[in-house]
């Protein structure tokens, strides 16, 4: 009976703790991505949860329905600048607080317009298309904030998007894929957003580097050599990719720091603006807080953002 009661205790205090934390990330407007039907739709199983781990970390699974948290800074702060957050989670799960709502809440200091993407985790079960899934809601979170700039009283130059780990991926998937129109855009809105961060990034599905979680659970387990390649932003990029901000760790045994050199790499042959800050230690996931360090990363990332005009006051 003792151990009965200790045992309903534990879950009682963890169900307390899912919900507070919950409640604390809760934005100022939750947009579904999709009005209507929501493409590549295939399953109406809902098997969505959050659970925190034993790590204290609010992860969310098996998104189906994309939505878009819309964080503003104080209007005294406010500067018009936007950036849409795909937290990690290797395209199995979405790290919602740690490389999300934490991050949005940093970038409202600096008077940024904060977006977290919440996109759908790539299943058979409930897509047609798994692959390019993330990459739709990707794209209709950038088309949404383009098409309601007013109503944030943001510029429509200067709209980012930053992702962490598989995050990352998406991010500079919709860096670099954004000619093509994986979403529905009879307005021909502009895609393609003006700046992209890239923390501790999944880029390559090359053999040699990839995290192989993120490419199976993306592309999955045997995938042509064209898909790969298609997939691998590396390869992508041309003399249109937007400039970026890219942060890794040395010993980042998770995804191999080449991902963000290489990438790098291919961003300086193609004349685009490029930072790469690659730390001695810190492993991968560490979010904001790099703790083998005393120097801290998102300073490193608001004076790149300075230096390049993405924080100068709305003149609109």
């Amino acid at each position: 009976m003792v151990l009965f009661y200790l045992h309903f205790m534990k879950q009682l205090f963890l169900f307390i703790l899912l919900f507070v934390r919950i409640s604390l990330v809760n934005a100022q407007q939750v947009i579904p991505l999709y009005g209507g039907n929501v493409p590549n739709f295939k399953s109406s199983i809902d098997e969505e949860k959050s659970v925190i781990g034993s790590d204290s970390v609010l992860r969310i699974e098996a998104v189906q329905k994309p939505s878009l948290m819309v964080y503003l800074p104080s209007k005294e702060k406010a500067n018009g600048a936007a950036v849409i957050i795909c937290p990690g989670g290797g395209y199995r799960i979405i790290t919602f607080e740690k490389e999300g709502t934490i991050i949005a809440k940093k970038l409202n200091e600096w008077g940024v317009t904060a977006f977290v993407l919440k996109y759908r985790i790539p299943n058979d079960k409930w897509m047609l298309h798994r692959e390019t899934g993330p990459l739709q809601d990707a794209q209709r979170a950038i088309q949404i904030v383009r098409q309601n700039f007013a109503s944030w009283d943001i510029d429509t130059n200067r709209i980012g998007i930053m992702g962490f780990s598989a995050g990352g991926h998406l991010a500079s998937s919709a860096a670099t894929h954004f000619q093509k129109n994986y979403i529905e855009n009879p307005g021909n809105t502009n895609l393609r957003p003006d700046f992209q961060i890239l923390i501790y990034p999944v880029i390559s599905f090359t053999d040699s580097i990839c995290h192989m979680g993120s490419r199976e659970n993306l592309i999955g387990k045997n995938p042509s050599l064209d898909k790969i390649k298609e997939y691998s932003g590396e390869l992508q990029v041309t003399a249109a990719t937007p400039a970026a901000f890219l942060m890794h760790a040395t010993d980042d045994k998770t995804v191999n720091s080449l991902n963000s050199i290489y990438y790098y790499e291919a961003l300086i042959k193609n004349k685009i603006p490029a930072e790469l800050h690659i730390y001695e230690k810190g492993g991968h996931g560490f979010g904001m807080y790099n703790k083998t360090t005393n120097d801290m990363w998102i300073d490193r990332l608001y004076n790149w953002m300075k230096a390049n005009g993405w924080l100068d006051k709305n003149k609109n």
